[in-house]
């Protein structure tokens, strides 16, 4: 009788388990998202209370927010969340993506070294603090990976009114080659250098080199403040409409690949446009900062 208790009680403990784990695997998103959520501290924040109030656990694939889409065009992701609100919408146009779904914003900043070569501070526009750059042939580092900040430079770059040229480059991302195709104002090769890294390896190099480059200012902010020994440039303009920098989520559309975890991409959009997730990205600081403001409820 003694052993027969044991073995119904075993079986009830292993059947308990393996319900717990199986309500945890079910419960995994794939997510392609910018370097920049993932670098700036935000995800630390955000994911583990997505998992307390939903149970949701999210892979999280950091990259460039044009490989990110890519992520989402191939069906490889869930979810994307990304930045760059043109090639978004193009997403969603094109049958990649059900709907964009605002979450947040904050801003790009052009920084650069105190002693402002170009006279950057002086200008009254990104346009006309890049012509500065360019007539001063003050070096200047660029992304060159075909993420949301490399596209918002090369758009503003193109805003400038200056002559531009066209380059391709093949960057290793991940063991993988990738050509990426961007534009460069004409005659610049001693000046505009493209490294294909991510925000804080660019911002790390442009320190290094005492250059100017464009960075979003969440991660500006975390490598200006938050880490040691800190990086010495500043932020030399901000401020204008042209260096807006907001944040969409995305589901990839079920129509197009069936396997997508659509409802549960939906639980996730809910929830960080909804009263918990844009509070807590309201509330998130460092260095008594704030990083990203909430755009789906204010």
């Amino acid at each position: 009788m003694l052993r027969k208790i044991f073995t119904v009680a075993s079986v009830a403990i292993m059947a308990l388990a393996f319900a717990g784990n199986g309500f945890s695997s079910d419960k995994v998103l794939k997510m392609s998202t910018t370097t920049s959520t993932q670098s700036s501290g935000l995800l630390d924040v955000l994911l583990p209370e997505l998992e307390k109030d939903t149970g949701i656990k999210i892979k999280v694939i950091a990259k460039g927010t044009g490989a990110a889409i890519r992520d989402g065009q191939d069906g490889n992701v869930d979810v994307i969340f990304v930045h760059a609100k043109g090639r978004e919408l193009k997403f969603v146009e094109e049958g990649y993506g059900t709907e964009r779904y605002a979450v947040m914003h904050n801003d790009f900043v052009l920084i650069g070294p105190a002693a402002d070569k170009a006279g950057v501070k002086a200008t009254k526009s990104t346009a006309d603090a890049l012509k500065a750059i360019a007539a001063a042939e003050a070096q200047f580092i660029s992304r060159g990976d075909d993420s949301g900040t490399h596209t918002k430079e090369q758009n503003l770059w193109k805003e400038s009114g200056l002559a531009m040229g066209s380059e391709t480059m093949t960057i290793t991302k991940k063991g993988k080659n990738v050509d990426i195709t961007f534009s460069r104002p004409e005659n610049s090769a001693a000046w505009y250098t493209s490294i294909g890294q991510g925000m804080g390896k660019t911002i790390t190099f442009a320190d290094e080199k005492q250059a100017y480059t464009l960075s979003d200012r969440g991660t500006y902010i975390k490598y200006k403040y938050g880490k040691t020994p800190a990086i010495e440039l500043d932020v030399l303009s901000e401020g204008d409409e042209a260096l807006a920098n907001p944040y969409g989520v995305i589901p990839v559309n079920p129509k197009k690949y069936a396997h997508v975890q659509y409802d549960m991409a939906m639980e996730f959009v809910n929830w960080i446009t909804g009263p918990r997730g844009q509070k807590l990205i309201a509330d998130y600081r460092l260095e008594g900062k704030q990083l990203f403001y909430p755009d789906a409820i204010k």
